[in-house]
């Protein structure tokens, strides 16, 4: 199973982990990590990963990021395909380096494409609207957690106990 993480994802793990969503999301792709160190999930790669992490002006996540090329089953170049398929998904409201990192997948034949990003996931969430209830929202004693957290949280749940 081929699945694709963008740098939002390869990020999450050094964000503040004091938000259960935050810290959710970074449990659930290390868990995806370690699935990919095992050949139990085939990672692809892009040149955009590699573009967006060359800006980070953090060394140690630069330098982590990096290292995850060594477990690369596929890596994308651009190619005419990808960036026309890139501006078809910036022409229905993606920026443009996330229609980039979709195109990418798509290209790799990814399974999934992982990620953490609130505009993609907005975006999505806006195309295709999900409900909950409103016990479904909050967690006690905790932040409020919108439905598209648990939608998120469900999505790589399912991608780790596949």
């Amino acid at each position: 199973m081929r699945v694709y993480l963008d740098n939002c994802c390869f990020n999450r793990p050094f964000d503040d982990q004091r938000q259960t969503r935050v810290r959710l999301e970074a449990e659930a792709k290390l868990c995806i990590q370690e699935h990919i160190r095992c050949g139990e999930l085939e990672l692809v790669w892009s040149y955009m990963p590699d573009f967006e992490n060359a800006a980070n002006t953090f060394e140690e996540r630069r330098t982590t990021i990096s290292g995850w090329r060594q477990y690369v089953t596929r890596d994308i170049e651009e190619t005419a395909m990808i960036l026309q398929r890139a501006n078809i998904l910036a022409g229905m409201g993606l920026k443009a380096k996330d229609a980039l990192h979709i195109a990418c997948a798509n290209a790799g034949e990814c399974t999934y494409f992982v990620t953490t990003d609130d505009d993609i996931l907005d975006h999505r969430t806006r195309r295709t609207r999900h409900h909950s209830s409103r016990s479904d929202r909050f967690c006690p004693g905790d932040e409020p957690m919108s439905t598209d957290t648990e939608v998120r949280i469900r999505g790589l749940r399912a991608l780790v106990e596949a």
